[in-house]
C-alpha cells in the first residue's frame, strides 16, 4: 500500500509542475504578443526608444562577445540569465 500511495503522490506532484510550467508558457507568450504589438506601435509612431545599454550590447555582439553582451544586458535590465540571452539572440 506503501508503494501505491508513494507513487500516486508521485504522479500529482508530476501533473501538477506540468501544469504550472504550461501556465508560465502561456504567459510568456502573451508577454512576448505584447512586446511585439508595443514595439510596432513605436515603430509607427516613430518613436527612438532604444536604450542607453544597447549601444553597448550590440557593439559586444558585433565583438563577437555574446556572453559579456547578454552580462551586459541582465545588469540593465534586471532580466534572469534565460530572458538575457533570448532577448540578445534576437538581436543578434
Amino acid at each position: 500500500m506503501d508503494i501505491l500511495g508513494y507513487s500516486l503522490a508521485a504522479l500529482f506532484l508530476i501533473v501538477g509542475v506540468g501544469s504550472v510550467e504550461s501556465r508560465i508558457s502561456r504567459a510568456d507568450k502573451r508577454v512576448a504578443r505584447v512586446e511585439r504589438k508595443l514595439d510596432l506601435i513605436i515603430q509607427h509612431l516613430g518613436i527612438d526608444a532604444s536604450e542607453p545599454w544597447n549601444d553597448e550590447v550590440t557593439a559586444l555582439l558585433r565583438d563577437g562577445k555574446k556572453i559579456q553582451a547578454i552580462k551586459v544586458y541582465r545588469e540593465a535590465t534586471g532580466a534572469d540569465l534565460r530572458e538575457a540571452k533570448e532577448a540578445v539572440e534576437r538581436l543578434a
